[in-house]
C-alpha cells in the first residue's frame, strides 16, 4: 500500500486536490495523510477564496490573531480536508503543523514514512510556497518524490 503525505493549506478543499485523491486511489491502494501547516492568518491569501473550489475558514482577514488562533485556524482547515477526503472514500488521517511548511513536514517524516509528497497550492504569483521553491527545497532535502497540485492545474515535479 502506497503512502501519500499532502501538505495543503488552502487549497485543501479544492477541485484539483480532490480530483488527485481520486485518480490516485484508482492507481492502486494507498493511505493518505493531511498536513495542514498553521499557517499566520497574515501570511494567508486574502483572495484565495476567490480561487474557485477553494474554501477556507476562519475569521477576516487582518483581525486580531496570536499562534493559538492560528493553530486552531489549521485544526478547523484540517477537519474540512479530512471530511472532503474521506467522501471520496480516501483513508486518511491528519495533523496540523509547524507554520514553516518545510518544518513541518521534517516533524511528520521524523514520525512516519511516506512514498510520495503531494504540495497543494495556489497559483503561481499568489502561492508563497511557489515563491519560496518549496517543491524543489522539499524533493532535496528529503530525496522523496513530489507532486505540485496547483489550483487552477495541475502539475507534476
Amino acid at each position: 500500500m502506497s503512502r501519500v503525505l499532502v501538505v495543503a493549506n488552502q487549497t485543501l478543499t479544492g477541485r484539483e486536490l480532490l480530483k488527485f485523491v481520486t485518480d490516485r486511489m484508482a492507481k492502486g491502494p494507498c493511505e493518505f495523510t493531511l498536513l495542514v501547516p498553521a499557517t499566520a492568518r497574515a501570511h494567508r491569501d486574502p483572495t484565495s477564496a476567490l480561487v474557485p473550489g477553494v474554501r477556507v475558514p476562519g475569521r477576516a482577514v487582518g483581525a486580531a490573531t496570536d499562534q493559538d488562533d492560528d493553530y486552531a485556524d489549521a485544526q478547523a482547515r484540517l477537519d474540512l480536508g479530512l471530511s472532503a477526503m474521506r467522501d471520496l472514500g480516501a483513508t486518511v488521517d491528519g495533523d496540523v503543523g509547524d507554520p514553516d511548511p518545510l518544518k513541518a513536514i521534517q516533524e511528520v517524516l521524523a514520525r512516519r514514512q511516506f512514498d510520495e509528497i503531494i504540495l497543494s497550492t495556489l497559483p503561481s504569483g499568489v502561492s508563497r510556497w511557489l515563491g519560496q521553491d518549496l517543491p524543489h527545497k522539499v524533493e532535496r532535502k528529503f530525496h522523496l518524490p513530489v507532486t505540485v497540485v496547483t489550483a487552477g492545474k495541475r502539475a507534476g515535479r
